[in-house]
C-alpha cells in the first residue's frame, strides 16, 4: 500500500526533482481546515496511483523555502511536477476528480497543454 509522501525543504528535491514518476504535491498549513478536508482524498489517490505518481505534502509554516519558491500565496495549492517541471498548480479544496484530471495532464506532452 502506498502512503502520502512527507515532505520537506531537506527532502523536496530528492523526492520530487528525482522522482522517476509524476508527483502531486499538497502545500498544506496544519491551522488551515480546507486541508485537513483533503487528507482521505489524498491518501486514496496514493493507494489508486501506486507506482504510477507519487503524492505528496508539505507544510508551508514549517518549510518556508519551497512555499517561497513556489509562491504559495494560499493554502491548500497542489501543484504537479513532472521530470522535475511544473505541469498544472491549482489553489484551494479540489474533488478527487479535479486531481485526477491534474494527474492525467502529467501524460500530456507540454506543448500540446498550449502553455509556455
Amino acid at each position: 500500500m502506498s502512503r502520502v509522501l512527507r515532505l520537506s525543504d531537506r527532502n523536496f528535491d530528492e523526492e520530487v526533482f528525482q522522482s522517476e514518476t509524476p508527483v502531486l504535491v499538497d502545500f498544506w498549513a496544519s491551522w488551515c481546515p480546507p486541508c485537513k478536508v483533503m487528507e482521505p482524498v489524498l491518501n486514496e489517490l496514493a493507494r489508486g496511483y501506486t507506482g504510477r505518481i507519487k503524492i505528496g505534502k508539505i507544510n508551508v509554516d514549517q518549510n518556508p523555502i519551497n512555499g517561497a519558491k513556489y509562491r504559495i500565496k494560499g493554502v491548500p495549492t497542489f501543484i504537479l511536477f513532472n521530470s522535475g517541471e511544473v505541469v498544472e498548480k491549482r489553489v484551494g479544496a479540489q474533488s478527487k476528480s479535479q486531481l485526477e484530471e491534474m494527474i492525467a495532464m502529467a501524460a500530456v506532452p507540454h506543448a500540446a497543454r498550449g502553455r509556455d
